[in-house]
């Protein structure tokens, strides 16, 4: 069972809820909370909110995808306008207007609020709205945004509880593709920044080592000092990353790579660990504004986005081993039947070399990774996985094999 824009006028909540979670979309910024908790609420909403403020100066992927695919996001828009939501609004920056929305103005005909129009009136519009706002950082954050924007305050309330669903950019591009061609969640753009030679703005598999991003941004990770932290994050919420970058692998959340002097990180570290380096530096100088596609040798996929989050999302379970050969795309865990959780899926085609109680790693070519890496890879299968005839979750085929070829599967919750 899945949804696709062909049948979204005519999918009910929990199989649209379930075809994002088998896609394995997770927010692609700030928390990286599994996107199919937020539709599961989808007939509590009117209002889809874009957040496309993009609020760290060395970021470059809201505004390029909005920009480079204009149409794509005009056509789905007007989709969930007339299935789904009466109102769309994107919320960009007024000073990236000339720049950057050109395209997605002319594509979407929308309505446009500048900054002293707003808030608007969520009761009197319909359609597709543009919302320009000041250039202020913290306007990048969703509550913030939503005041500002609609006047919606939030108290600890979700949007939803108020008629509002809230995703960045990248997040929306991959909603469509799930929708549009059932397109799993494989890839992740992510900006490279800090101390290294060169500003990078790159297209990656999820999963691909810092270690390699630093080697595209000229900066060797054997060279990284005592005295410099490598850093998940921009710079003005970025947390630093306490493994090696060999073994830190690029989440669905990861939208830079930072590398910091270790005392400028602590003196500008705030709660939580947060760090806030954005007046620390001059940020702005030559940066790449469209992507470059990074292949590296393998990937290190995490079965949880955001370890954070373990208490509130179930980590996702594997269905491969140590030599299996998988194709990109190709669903390597499936979510947890515990609560909230994603599928996750092989970013390229390749041979498992690992299997973590945090990570399924896939290599590219299972020749060399067997002779460097010391393991003998015994078997070169596919694992089969089917979905509940109920709800249309994903399971790995070995648990139901006894029932037969022929038996229909309905999971347990669904039983």
């Amino acid at each position: 069972m899945s949804v696709s824009l062909q049948n979204l006028k005519q999918a009910d909540v929990s199989a649209l809820a379930t075809t994002l979670k088998n896609a394995g979309i997770a927010g692609a910024g700030g928390a990286g909370f599994p996107t199919h908790a937020k539709w599961e609420r989808i007939d509590e909403v009117s209002s889809l909110l874009m957040n496309h403020q993009e609020s760290e100066p060395n970021y470059y992927i809201d505004k390029w995808l909005g920009d480079a695919h204009a149409e794509l996001y005009a056509e789905f828009f007007e989709l969930l306008l007339e299935n789904t939501v009466d109102l769309v609004v994107v919320c960009a920056k007024e000073s990236k207007r000339d720049d950057w929305m050109e395209n997605f103005e002319a594509a979407a005909d929308p309505t446009v609020y500048l900054p002293d129009d707003l808030p608007i009136d969520a009761s009197e519009e319909s359609g597709i709205v543009v919302a320009y706002t000041d250039d202020r950082y913290e306007y990048g954050m969703e509550s913030v945004l939503l005041r500002i924007v609609a006047g919606v305050a939030l108290r600890d309330e979700l949007p939803m509880d108020k008629g509002w669903l809230v995703q960045n950019t990248e997040t929306v591009l991959n909603i469509y593709r799930a929708l549009e061609s059932g397109k799993s969640v494989t890839h992740k753009y992510v900006h490279v920044d800090g101390n290294v030679p060169h500003h990078r703005f790159l297209k990656v598999p999820v999963g691909t080592p810092a270690s390699a991003l630093l080697e595209a941004a000229g900066r060797s990770p054997d060279d990284l000092r005592d005295d410099e932290v490598l850093a998940d994050g921009g710079p003005g919420w970025c947390f630093e990353i306490e493994e090696s970058p060999d073994e830190f692998g690029i989440t669905k959340r990861t939208n830079c790579l930072l590398v910091l002097d270790e005392d400028e990180a602590e003196e500008n570290t705030l709660g939580n660990e947060r760090i806030n380096v954005l007046k620390a530096r001059d940020w702005p100088g030559n940066h790449e504004t469209e992507p470059t596609t990074l292949e590296p040798d393998e990937a290190r996929v995490p079965l949880l986005t955001n370890p954070n989050f373990g208490s509130l999302v179930d980590q996702s379970r594997p269905i491969v081993d140590v030599g299996d050969t998988v194709e990109a795309g190709e669903m390597i865990s499936v979510p947890g039947q515990a609560g909230i959780s994603n599928a996750q899926h092989a970013p390229f085609d390749g041979t498992v070399t690992e299997v973590t109680e945090t990570h399924v790693v896939v290599g590219r070519d299972a020749a060399d990774v067997g002779a460097s890496g010391g393991r003998i890879l015994e078997h070169d299968h596919k694992v089969y996985w089917t979905a509940c005839a109920e709800c249309g979750a994903y399971i790995a085929r070995p648990e139901w094999e006894h029932l037969g070829a022929s038996t229909e599967y309905v999971c347990q919750d669904c039983r």
